[in-house]
């Protein structure tokens, strides 16, 4: 009897994550174009597979060994884009996506661009030699590319289409705006040379990473999931802290966060790893709107999280002509306090609501999950190890990738067969396509940073309002502008957005360079989690079905620490690893040390929990003490301390009367 209802609740279990997946399924294809692709039968199916496996190919190869220029691959990556984007994503949401072949104005678009682009490719060196002087007919194939790339932008980034459509305007009605913000006006071939003829536009630094860094890492990502490191990662978290109180949410908290650091995609982490972590916490005693929020910003902060940081670390290290570790160390003091901040507030959560953990006997052995599945691990010490050795990302990454599959055949149940291999390949492929194409359109809108100087005419206009470069209100307006722009934004895609407008402004203020960067990344990445857009928390709302706007305004409160720490860091660089070169190892330890105090201050003030319920004097106690121990500073942090000291002491004593 007992067998047969174990066998029917697993029957249950598994109908209800069957459920669950479908219902994340319809989510995501309204937020994410990615799961509205076309599905091919027949030839037209297998020759799309052979040219994403060719496509992968030539990208491995000339980004590694091969030698070809910097335009022209960035052209031919951007020919392949271009013909999966026109292949694979439908005109219109409620197009048949099983078909046989394409329709006739998508072959029309395939032609025209793979048509221009083979053109410049075959002439570029020509005109650049002419100082870049085109004719009349070059125009028409440069407006022809640029329209099949806004085309390619709407299908794959709806909003980002429409961002850089206002750019591109801008080329032309900037010469009727006053003061700062004007600008005097260009002709259509002016603006077309820059777009598609210069290497500022469509074959601009947004390209250029996406046909290297992108494209690598996304593949690399591909290659982990069929490689079982999902689930070495979700089971070795349920080792950790399965067990503790509110162990599931810690669960989602650890792994999403790994994970979300390699994929680099907050919405496709949240809709993979939500449908099983958040039922888990919603049957542990977690509120759905809770839940989701947990989902939502654990998935975000892998984004800026190292040593992977999405593939954003290795694009930051190269607009600043830096060292990737240099940028690792200094992203570890956010990341840290970031995640901190998370675990703390599903504890005190847990504790507030009385929740346990989850039953031991339902925990895999710690000692049998590293046995069978902790060799997956190596292909991220390798990536690791290259990197810190000397080497560089892209050839770490190609070199892991092999590694992937090695380290998959130690182990039968683990080993990556053909098909498995093939798998990885076509998924990584067509998964780096919007995000590519993210990049491409990007392009337009640094191009026409780049030709009106509306990046330095911002940092002007702002440091003209608020005089006397004051840094924290210059932050603010660019944590505004940021977030705005990194809306519905892929990470990687949104900081090359941010770093060509908003960066400028904060090092006119003064700002270090790195810090900069670091400061317009962080909140373009959690613009995944800030309303009224907040695309992770949707998501995850969908998949907890919770409300959306409760939802969305949880996910900031979990995630607090994260839109605050930025700010302190910007004037203070001995909060960031290795960037004030003034400051001894001592002293940046213990400003990290006292900061993860301070969020330990802010969570229980927001959460209302320490060792016990925190009335409101408490809890007026630790906000104030909270930003006095995120400031460095030796009397703020006796009086931040103090502070602390002092509830916990009080609450000791109170448990003590009580018991």
């Amino acid at each position: 009897m007992d067998e047969h209802q174990s066998g029917v609740k697993l029957e249950e279990a598994l109908e209800a994550k069957k459920e669950l997946d479908a219902k994340a399924q319809k989510i995501l294809e309204e937020k994410e174009a990615d799961s509205r692709m076309r599905t091919y039968t027949g030839p037209l199916g297998r020759a799309v597979a052979v040219l994403l496996c060719v496509w992968t190919a030539f990208q491995l190869y000339f980004t590694t060994i091969g030698a070809i220029s910097a335009v022209n691959l960035r052209a031919i990556h951007c020919i392949f884009l271009l013909v999966f984007t026109f292949l694979l994503f439908p005109t219109f949401k409620k197009e048949t996506r099983k078909r046989k072949l394409p329709p006739l104005w998508d072959v029309a678009f395939i032609l025209c661009s793979a048509g221009s682009l083979l053109y410049l490719i075959l002439n570029y060196t020509r005109i650049a030699r002419t100082g870049g002087r085109i004719s009349d007919m070059e125009a028409a194939i440069a407006l022809v590319a640029v329209v099949c790339v806004f085309e390619a932008a709407r299908r794959a980034s709806g909003n980002l289409a429409v961002l850089a459509g206002i750019f591109l305007a801008y080329n032309w009605f900037g010469a009727y705006l006053p003061g700062y913000l004007g600008h005097n006006g260009f002709t259509l071939k002016r603006v077309l040379i820059t777009q598609f003829w210069g290497t500022q536009g469509i074959l601009g630094t947004g390209i250029g990473v996406s046909a290297t860094y992108i494209f690598l890492f996304v593949v690399f990502g591909a290659f982990l999931k069929y490689s079982g490191f999902s689930k070495f990662i979700n089971d070795f978290s349920l080792t950790l802290v399965g067990t503790t109180s509110g162990g599931p949410a810690k669960v989602a908290v650890i792994a999403s966060g790994l994970m979300g650091m390699i994929n680099g995609s907050a919405i496709a982490n949240v809709a993979t790893t939500g449908t099983i972590t958040i039922p888990l916490m919603k049957r542990t005693g977690y509120k759905s709107e809770f839940a989701g929020a947990v989902e939502a910003v654990a998935s975000t902060g892998g984004q800026f999280t190292p040593p992977i940081m999405g593939a954003v670390g290795f694009v930051m290290a190269e607009f600043l002509n830096l060292s990737y570790t240099y940028v690792a160390l200094a992203a570890v003091t956010p990341a840290l306090l970031y995640y901190i901040g998370l675990l703390l507030a599903v504890h005190f959560e847990a504790k507030r609501l009385g929740l346990s953990g989850i039953a031991r006997e339902n925990i895999p052995d710690a000692l049998s999950v590293i046995k069978e599945q902790g060799h997956l691990v190596l292909p991220l010490v390798s990536l690791i190890g290259l990197m810190f050795t000397g080497f560089t990302p892209l050839y770490a990454a190609v070199i892991s990738i092999f590694i992937t599959v090695a380290a998959s055949w130690l182990r039968k149940e683990t080993r990556m067969t053909g098909d498995k291999i093939i798998a990885a390949v076509i998924e990584g492929a067509r998964s780096a396509v919007s995000v590519g194409v993210c990049c491409v359109i990007i392009g337009v809108i640094i191009g026409t940073v780049t030709l009106t100087s509306m990046g330095l005419n911002m940092g002007y206009l702002i440091l003209s309002l608020l005089q006397d470069n004051h840094v924290y209100l210059a932050g603010f307006l660019v944590m505004i502008m940021s977030a705005i722009l990194g809306m519905g934004v892929p990470g990687v895609a949104a900081y090359v957005i941010v770093q060509a407008v908003a960066v400028p402004v904060l090092i006119k203020a003064g700002v270090l360079p790195l810090i900069a960067h670091m400061f317009c990344l962080i909140y373009a990445c959690l613009s995944n989690i800030t309303p009224p857009v907040a695309m992770s928390a949707y998501v995850a709302s969908g998949i907890a079905g919770s409300d959306q706007t409760k939802t969305g305004l949880m996910a900031v409160r979990l995630g607090l620490i994260g839109f605050i720490i930025p700010f302190f860091f910007l004037d203070n660089p001995v909060l960031l690893i290795g960037v004030d070169p003034a400051a001894t190892a001592v002293e940046t330890l213990w400003a990290v040390f006292s900061a993860a105090v301070g969020t330990f201050a802010l969570v229980g003030a927001l959460e209302g929990w320490i060792l016990c319920k925190c009335g409101w004097a408490e809890r007026i106690v630790l906000f104030i003490a909270s930003p006095l121990l995120l400031f460095p500073g030796t009397m703020t942090d006796f009086v931040g301390f103090a502070g602390i000291a002092a509830v916990i002491g009080f609450q000791f004593l109170q448990r003590r009367k009580e018991t």
